[in-house]
């Protein structure tokens, strides 16, 4: 396993690349995203432990996505048994996985109550359960949620991001594999600058105006009809996407992608 070092511009070869994969098996990878995010939803219902259940398996389902991309590669047929893939291997790997999980619920604790130290939640949180309209101070709040929420993430998003990856497919131990994986987004940060940019513009700024044009002409409710099945379609390709940055960052002996 060789870390690689890669120009900025490769962020958006990534992105095609993504694509490229997603054309594979297009109704295959839209189904695991629906899956998952349909078990999110019931799972955030369940007070306390569905969410910790969400954050607990996330990089088992990271890792089954992951795996799901290599057997689009090979014509393999995807089936959604592969999100298991990781509790069904052997046992060091499925302790590995699994303390990952652990990890990953913990960093996103530390971040939740982080946040709560910065943010007034309790002005939000009455807002959020009304029909009310937002107030300059709440919208204040809604700003710095995400300024702060994206800024605490971003060094965890380093270290999980292709934590399951290593764990799995490297044999590295947790604690390997959590800074193999900070060291390869921090090597290559133009890149992955670039990269979520352009995921940034497709995933926020495009449906958001395409909700502002749609309620200035007075057709709210049917923009969701268009935002919805596009910011599925996009989701999903990002994921791709994914197993796109694993092959630019780590050398292995593997399919090569095709842009």
């Amino acid at each position: 396993m060789k870390l690689n070092s890669i120009a900025p511009k490769e962020g958006y070869t990534w992105i095609r690349q993504g694509i490229w994969l997603f054309k594979q098996n297009p109704l295959g990878f839209l189904m695991l995203v629906f899956i998952y995010v349909f078990a999110a939803q019931l799972a955030v219902i369940i007070p306390v432990i569905g969410v910790f259940a969400v954050l607990l398996l996330t990089p088992t389902l990271a890792l089954g996505f992951m795996t799901a991309c290599r057997q689009a590669i090979q014509k393999e047929r995807i089936s959604p048994m592969v999100y298991l893939i990781a509790l069904k291997s052997g046992t060091l790997v499925r302790r590995r996985i699994l303390q990952l999980g652990l990890v990953y619920a913990a960093l996103i604790l530390l971040l939740s109550f982080a946040l709560s130290l910065l943010v007034d939640f309790e002005l939000l949180i009455p807002l959020m359960m009304s029909d009310k309209p937002i107030t300059p101070e709440a919208l204040r709040e809604i700003y710095l949620v995400l300024f702060f929420g994206a800024a605490l993430y971003i060094p965890i998003a380093m270290l999980m991001w292709f934590s399951p990856v290593l764990v799995a497919w490297a044999d590295m131990s947790v604690a390997q594999a959590l800074f193999s994986s900070c060291l390869a987004c921090w090597t290559n940060k133009g890149a992955f600058f670039f990269y979520l940019s352009i995921w940034s513009v497709i995933l926020i700024a495009i449906p958001l105006t395409v909700g502002i044009v749609f309620d200035a002409m007075d057709f709210g409710q049917a923009a969701s009809f268009i935002i919805a099945p596009i910011s599925m379609a996009g989701l999903t390709v990002m994921h791709c996407s994914f197993y796109a940055t694993w092959k630019a960052c780590f050398t292995e002996d593997e399919i090569v992608l095709t842009p």
